[in-house]
């Protein structure tokens, strides 16, 4: 009895997280009532006082802990811990965690994601987007673009330049607007409902370009001097990080600078001497200034003892002797600038290294924490935009195009593919303003900007896709009137760039974050490098035991919540959705005790284990996004028409959940720990959360269906255009007329169902000039008023106009073929001499 009273006491305690002496107290009280309960008996004396007396040995530090036990955990768990790069070292360290580390946790605190300072748009950022934005958005044709200037027209560019678009994160002192970054998400996203090009264009020199770099690192003299003319637009930037040989290894870049002497405006000074061959470089065919990242060498030991200083930003100005670029691919036929960049020898002095000669060497770290912001905002609000375009468009296509008699928004099979276009855009976007809020509080989310990179581009292409079964062969027909293709093929360009998101997934999302995020591993890695052995074991000693207490924490935690169906976790009341948050927190605590088991077992295995990466990273990815639903609906008041979607986001992300933690242990590589594991995450099995019903489902497709705030909610931020002449536009004009028409359309139905044979013959309510035939018998009959006559007529020219397609002249074809014929050549860049 004393030996099952001291470990339930111990069990208890350490799931309500207690220790100390207030720990200690009820250990020895507990095995003093047990050996009483015993009659004191010999073998309850032995057992259960030497449990007791190793309990108390582990609870409090000192000398026989640290000896006995410590030291030789200590070289055990050095044989276990991850394996880290140089890379991977400065990634450990760069960036900041935020609500990450609690969703990591086990155990988040929900106040810290409610009370935390939400995304916010000054008065200043906002008169931006309804002015100089919203007219940008209506200079921009993308069909003019794309198929017949191959660039944005020179007054855009102009107009781009003038009005600080690539100084929008600069500060003002420095000449740039010096906008939040949610004001940056949210004026990316609005050009992009528009122009994929525009936005791209936009987007760069605010995210990865020198400029953030220079910002943040510059030495005075750099800043003074480049940052005015970038915001001002007289310097257009781009940043060259993807050679051929790397792809997504950017720690195995080839480019190079040789640290020598050469001559500077006259002068002999110390400098590189820099070879480099990039490719994928946005910008790179227009910028003037190039920023590179290379790996210095210093062969003749001018700087010191050291011949390899390390991954290094410099910039190269673009008129200097052997830069070459101009050379243009072109990413998925989308003709944002976009190509190849490269030199040979070209010698710059120490001034264009990024913060000058003192930050030779550290350009791993400085690219790390740059590329962070820059993924959080940049293709994040470009898959967020293309989902706000879908739901606007496809939606109103929806109710305005007619079946079998009826729009077929009203069909299940339709209703099955709105319902996520609707529910996805408001997860995207929920996620991008609690990331973007973090930015704007000083946080650098290195995790969260993978997952949401990652994420909001892999949910742009099921919503894209969702769209175009909807729309089908209104959306396949390339032409001035589509208003999807752009989007639909843009999809490839995010899911690959900043990052792939195999790798991003796979690699990076919980590679990162489970050390990242984790409140002890980061401790006991440096613990584990120590040189000193005794400072070793003393700083291991100390995190060690809070480490296992917390893990067995979380393994109750997972059990008990998954037994109770999280009954005994206090949760918040605001939303009546306790039973999200209870389902959230059990499976927080289960991703965290799957992640030290991960760690424990798996350890430096674990980038060959990608496919248990990826699984551990969707967890995250779920417990994200359901919880920036939760954030979002909180920072607007609770709105009751929101709760349908709402309901759809957790119950999706829930189910989503669930399958992800099965799989991962229905997998796990240790088939010994499966059973375990299985008991511990699942006990009553995997059943329940089995995601939203039909019910809901038909009403998250209606949300974008019909004409109501909601469905202006979900497309907030989005350029809105309802010019008939337009491509979106030609749509919602349709649809604004089709709402206004419903009833006098209903009596029209009603009345040519009723008509004689005879009557009308076989007209159809759009073929035609028999629209105005049939208006005018509608008007005779008395079926429509008079006033009404004019009203329908527009309304049903309108709906279609919207299902025409675009068709081609044969000879119009074959003029732009010969036009293209001879004019492509493939550049590729010149060999070395050595070669």
């Amino acid at each position: 009895m004393s030996v099952l009273l001291l470990l339930l006491s111990a069990l208890v305690l350490i799931y309500l997280g207690i220790g100390g002496t207030t720990a200690a107290a009820v250990l020895v009280i507990a095995t003093i009532v047990g050996l009483f309960q015993d009659g004191w008996h010999i073998l309850s004396i032995l057992f259960g006082g030497g449990l007791l007396a190793l309990g108390l040995v582990l609870l409090f530090p000192g000398e026989l802990r640290r000896e006995k036990f410590s030291a030789p955990l200590l070289g055990w768990v050095r044989g276990r811990l991850p394996k880290l790069s140089d890379t991977e070292e400065e990634a450990l360290h760069s960036g900041t965690v935020d609500w990450d580390g609690e969703l990591f946790s086990g155990q988040p605190e929900w106040s810290k994601l409610l009370d935390a300072k939400p995304a916010h748009l000054s008065s200043e950022e906002q008169a931006f987007l309804d002015g100089p934005v919203e007219k940008l958005c209506g200079m921009l044709d993308d069909w003019k673009i794309t198929h017949e200037e191959f660039d944005l027209p020179n007054k855009v560019w102009k107009f781009i330049r003038e009005n600080g678009f690539f100084g929008l994160i600069i500060p003002k002192e420095q000449g740039g607007k010096g906008f939040s970054h949610t004001a940056h998400s949210e004026i990316v996203m609005k050009i992009s409902t528009r122009s994929v090009s525009a936005a791209v264009t936009v987007m760069v020199p605010n995210s990865l370009g020198p400029g953030e770099l220079l910002m943040e690192y510059g030495t005075d003299t750099q800043k003074e001097y480049y940052l005015p003319r970038l915001a001002g637009g007289e310097e257009i930037p781009c940043f060259a990080l993807t050679s051929p040989v790397a792809g997504s290894d950017a720690g195995a870049i080839p480019d190079k600078g040789i640290v020598c002497k050469g001559q500077w405006d006259g002068k002999e000074v110390l400098g590189l001497k820099v070879t480099w061959n990039k490719r994928y470089i946005t910008l790179a065919p227009v910028a003037t200034l190039i920023g590179l990242a290379i790996k210095v060498y210093d062969p003749d030991k001018l700087l010191g003892d050291s011949d390899d200083i390390g991954v290094t930003c410099v910039m190269i100005p673009q008129d200097l002797e052997g830069v070459h670029s101009g050379a243009r691919h072109l990413p998925m036929n989308t003709v944002f600038m976009n190509g190849p960049t490269w030199g040979n020898d070209v010698f710059i002095p120490m001034d264009q290294v990024i913060g000058g000669q003192d930050m030779l060497g550290k350009g791993w770290k400085m690219l790390l924490e740059c590329l962070s912001i820059g993924r959080s905002i940049s293709l994040p609000a470009l898959g967020t935009g293309a989902g706000k375009v879908a739901s606007l468009a496809t939606g109103s296509y929806a109710l305005t195009r007619e079946q079998f008699g009826r729009s077929i928004s009203q069909f299940e099979g339709v209703q099955e593919a709105l319902e996520p276009i609707a529910g996805y855009t408001y997860m995207m976007d929920a996620a991008r303003l609690l990331t973007s809020g973090m930015l704007d509080r000083g946080v650098r989310p290195s995790v969260p900007s993978a997952v949401l990179k990652y994420r909001n581009t892999d949910l742009m292409r099921i919503v894209i896709n969702h769209a175009m079964d909807v729309v089908a062969g209104r959306g396949v027909i390339t032409g001035p009137r589509n208003f999807l293709a752009r989007a639909y093929q843009a999809v490839p360009i995010g899911i690959t760039v900043e990052g792939a998101n195999i790798l991003t997934r796979s690699l990076m999302v919980f590679g990162q974050g489970a050390i990242r995020c984790h409140p002890f591993i980061v401790e006991e890695i440096e613990a584990a490098g120590m040189e000193d052995k005794k400072a070793a074991v003393e700083k291991f000693d100390g995190i060690f035991y809070r480490h296992i207490a917390h893990t067995t924490r979380n393994a109750l935690r997972s059990f008990v919540l998954a037994l109770t169906g999280g009954l005994l976790e206090p949760v918040p009341r605001q939303g009546n959705i306790q039973s999200s948050y209870r389902q959230l927190a059990r499976f927080s605590a289960a991703f965290a005790l799957m992640t030290d088991v991960t760690l424990l077992t798996v350890g430096g295995g674990l980038k060959a284990r990608q496919r248990l990466s990826g699984r551990m990273a969707d967890c995250l990815v779920h417990l994200y996004y359901a919880t920036a639903v939760i954030k979002q609906w909180h920072e607007e008041g609770y709105p009751d028409d929101q709760r349908p979607l709402v309901d759809w986001c957790l119950q999706t992300s829930l189910r989503d959940l669930k399958t992800c933690m099965r799989e991962l242990i229905i997998n796990f590589p240790v088939p010994l720990l499966r059973w375990p594991l299985r008991i511990l995450v699942f006990p009553l099995g995997a059943t329940g959360l089995n995601g939203p019903d039909d019910t809901l489902g038909t009403e998250v497709a209606a949300s974008i269906v019909t004409d109501t705030p909601l469905r202006q909610r979900i497309s907030r931020g989005s350029y809105v255009n309802t010019d008939p002449e337009d491509p979106l536009g030609r749509v919602l004009n349709a649809y604004r007329l089709a709402n206004e028409t419903r009833e006098m359309r209903e009596r029209l139905h009603e009345a040519l169902r009723n008509r004689d044979e005879d009557e009308l013959g076989g007209i159809d309510l759009l073929m035609g000039h028999e629209r105005k035939e049939l208006v005018d018998w509608a008007c005779e009959q008395g079926v429509v008023k008079g006033e009404e006559c004019d009203k329908l007529l527009e309304a049903l020219e309108a709906l279609y106009d919207v299902i025409r397609v675009d068709a081609f002249e044969p000879d119009g074809l074959k003029a732009l073929s010969r036009c293209a014929k001879g004019k492509r050549k493939v550049v590729e860049r010149p060999p070395r001499e050595e070669e």
